[in-house]
């Protein structure tokens, strides 16, 4: 095992076993909690960008082919799929969920079970997103940048940029810049 593979095997036993407990804005700590989550997972993920946020309880596997940009934020109690793409500046609520794979299901012989899986098919988010509490976004779905993800949005397909979407499954409601902020 390399040096290299030897931090990340550490880093992912004290993320999950300490770091991941650590308090979230507005608790007291919650600066050291981030700090702490911030440099443990610069070591778990493929690719980390400067002053990303790590809400507690975030759950990113192994950080196989995740890459997170600057400033980005990865929200209290997400699931976060290998081979996810987060660009700069995402803003991520709470309960998030983004999938990259899935289970077969098509044979009627087989239980689902046993099926396996699906091939991963990564999940991309643009530049200045903001995704709403408890939004589910399927493999495969690219959504543009600027876009909006309304709270408990199903996102099934691909959204353009400044989009701003919501329901299930999500459709769109509008584009930003074309109403008064509410």
């Amino acid at each position: 095992m390399g040096t290299s593979q030897l931090k990340k095997e550490i880093s992912l036993f004290v993320y999950y076993f300490f770091a991941r407990y650590l308090p979230t804005q507005p608790v007291p700590g919650f600066r050291f909690a981030y700090w702490i989550r911030r440099i443990l997972v610069k070591n778990i993920v493929e690719q980390c960008g400067e002053n990303i946020i790590v809400k507690s309880n975030c759950y990113l596997g192994r950080g196989e082919g995740i890459r997170v940009g600057s400033r980005s934020q990865l929200g209290q109690n997400s699931r976060i799929g290998p081979y996810t793409i987060i660009r700069d500046d995402v803003v991520m609520g709470p309960d998030v969920i983004i999938m990259t794979t899935s289970h077969n299901f098509e044979r009627l012989d087989v239980p689902i079970n046993r099926q396996g899986y699906m091939q991963v098919r990564p999940v991309i988010i643009g530049n200045d997103v903001w995704i709403g509490t408890r939004v589910i976004i399927l493999p495969g779905v690219t959504i543009g940048d600027q876009a909006v993800i309304g709270a408990g949005a199903v996102v099934t397909k691909d959204v353009p940029p400044r989009a701003i979407v919501g329901g299930n499954p999500a459709r769109l409601i509008r584009y930003r810049g074309e109403g008064l902020n509410v």
